[in-house]
């Protein structure tokens, strides 16, 4: 393992062995003060932050677009706290700490018995949404994490979210789709985080007037196994409480190829996602490049 493998592994390590030791105020205002010590550095993910929101927000001012990048890097770092505090907390918290309205959509899809896939972008928590699922609904579910390097992180972050109810799958590595398959046949639930392609052979969509690649694996899954695909969109408020949403279903059409079904699913949730983000940009989490258009030619990558 190199020094920089070891030096991150430690950190993260730090973070959950301490972090989740602070009184909640202490832990909000660490994060909210490393937050604006990031954002005050203006490195290549703050950079990028923001470009990505000058497409969500278009016409927006470099002053308009600055004080959405500092707010969202406060949003990137609640997320941060809330993990690291996730496994202290209580049933109790974990129940009181998320609002879902159109709940009715996933309940009436879980008593179909036919397996429900939610697709989620990188706003707000999706891990403090899994954990409310299992606690308060008590559905237990299936995921894919990115393998991580150094190897011992991406063991960390298995570790965590399996200790929060969910059963993680490795994305690389070929098998997680006919594991997940499995899982929705049996009337179990799936989660993912869809809004960016990882294996660079995506769907093409329109998301915000530009073209971007999103994974097809949520609507394949749904045309495989009969599944019902629901989009769900996270935000953050000035409250403790993160709110969800969930969007009406996105059916399979009636007609056309398996790509042809499959594109005009995955622009389906591309859109549901995009209304998500539009609403509250500050907590899209993309430091990362994502449209084709920012993409380095010569790597062919993110």
């Amino acid at each position: 393992m190199s020094t920089h493998d070891r030096l991150t592994d430690a950190l993260y390590g730090l973070g959950w062995s301490t972090v989740r030791k602070l009184p909640e105020p202490v832990a909000v205002r660490l994060g909210r003060t490393i937050a604006d010590l990031a954002w005050k550095q203006r490195g290549k993910g703050v950079q990028r932050l923001e470009s990505n929101y000058a497409r969500v927000v278009p016409g927006a001012s470099p002053e308009r677009l600055a004080e959405l990048s500092r707010a969202g890097m406060r949003s990137y770092l609640r997320y941060w706290m809330e993990s690291f505090r996730l496994p202290a907390w209580s049933p109790e918290r974990i129940r009181a700490g998320v609002d879902v309205k159109d709940l009715h959509y996933l309940q009436e899809g879980m008593a179909a018995g036919k397996g429900v896939i939610l697709a989620l972008p990188h706003l707000a928590n999706w891990d403090l949404a899994g954990a409310w699922a299992t606690t308060k609904l008590g559905i237990p579910f299936t995921t894919v994490a990115e393998r991580l390097k150094p190897e011992t992180l991406y063991d960390r972050f298995v570790a965590y979210r399996e200790g929060l109810g969910m059963e993680v799958l490795p994305h690389s590595g070929g098998t997680a789709f006919g594991t997940l398959a499995r899982r929705l046949r049996d009337g179990g639930l799936v989660c993912l985080v869809a809004d960016r392609d990882l294996s660079a052979s995506g769907v093409e969509v329109d998301f915000f007037g530009d073209t971007a690649r999103m994974p097809a694996g949520p609507a394949l899954l749904a045309q495989q196994t009969g599944a019902l695909l629901l989009p769900v969109t996270l935000r953050y408020d000035d409250s403790p409480v993160m709110r969800g949403l969930v969007h009406p279903p996105v059916e399979v059409p009636a007609t056309g190829t398996r790509a042809e079904k499959t594109s005009v699913m995955t622009q389906a949730l591309a859109d549901a996602f995009a209304a998500g983000i539009a609403d509250r940009p500050e907590d899209w989490h993309m430091l990362q490049r994502l449209w084709l258009a920012d993409l380095d030619p010569a790597k062919g990558s993110m």
